[in-house]
């Protein structure tokens, strides 16, 4: 099995996986955030769901569980010196044989545009393409999520294509999803 940190700092945030002792404040989080999740990750089974502490307690147990079992690598974001629960970010749909990766956050409402989406995407990101030796880091996101495009943009990730009328969203309107990618040869962080 693949080694993978069990953490990650960076000058401000510290990454680490899921625990089930984290569902309380990962409630809270989703409650403040569902808004914009909804709008942005409509997509997402569980961001449709209605955010109570269970759902939040079974969020973390399949996240712990995906982790060890290396299905998926999400890790909860912490402000290093607040300890206050920031966002979330990870590694989703790894392929192990090739390697290949795509990296995903969102970020709690309260502490958006602070840049903690972009520090923990380079963290990630540098990480995948320089220890897993990653041959592409893919960064997809809905074209109407100019944050998230934005992130993409800064963290040194060249946008491959629109694919036009990919999802569906909830009212039923037809939406574009952009495929961003980052190589080796750009592992290197921008600035934050």
């Amino acid at each position: 099995m693949t080694t993978v940190p069990e953490s990650f700092e960076t000058p401000r945030l510290h990454l680490r996986p899921f625990s089930e002792a984290d569902a309380p404040q990962l409630h809270e989080a989703l409650v403040e955030t569902i808004a914009q999740l909804r709008e942005n990750l409509w997509f997402l089974p569980w961001v449709a769901e209605q955010q109570t502490l269970r759902s939040a307690e079974a969020r973390c147990r399949k996240a712990q569980s995906d982790f060890q079992l290396r299905l998926d690598l999400p890790y909860l974001v912490f402000d290093r010196r607040t300890g206050r629960l920031v966002a979330s970010a990870g590694l989703h749909r790894t392929d192990w044989a090739l390697p290949k990766t795509e990296v995903g956050y969102w970020v709690r409402t309260g502490e958006v545009g602070k840049g903690y989406a972009t520090e923990a995407v380079n963290v990630l990101t540098t990480w995948a393409l320089r220890s897993l030796g990653a041959t592409r880091v893919d960064l997809v996101t809905d074209e109407l999520n100019t944050a998230s495009r934005a992130v993409a943009l800064r963290c040194g990730f060249s946008l491959e294509g629109v694919l036009r009328n990919t999802a569906q969203d909830p009212e039923g309107r037809l939406r574009n999803t952009c495929v961003y990618a980052r190589f080796p040869a750009a592992s290197a962080p921008h600035s934050t």
